[in-house]
C-alpha cells in the first residue's frame, strides 16, 4: 500500500475515508496490539461505561 499512484487510483475509487473512520482504525490497531488480558480489561470497561446512565458519577 505505500505505492502513491496506487493509494491515489484506491482513493478516486472509494473516495476518501471520513474522520471517524480512520480515527476507529487508529483505535482497532492499539486495541489489536494490547496483550489478551488488557483486551480483556479495555472491553470490561467499555461494558461498563456503556451499562452506566448518563451523568453517572460513579466511573469518575
Amino acid at each position: 500500500m505505500k505505492n502513491p499512484t496506487y493509494v491515489a487510483e484506491l482513493q478516486n475509487k472509494l473516495g476518501a475515508p471520513s474522520s471517524e473512520t480512520v480515527e476507529s482504525l487508529r483505535l482497532l490497531k492499539a486495541f489489536l496490539r494490547l496483550a489478551p488480558d488488557q483486551r480483556c480489561d479495555v472491553i470490561e470497561l467499555v461494558e461498563r461505561l456503556a451499562a452506566q446512565p448518563p451523568g453517572d458519577p460513579s466511573l469518575s
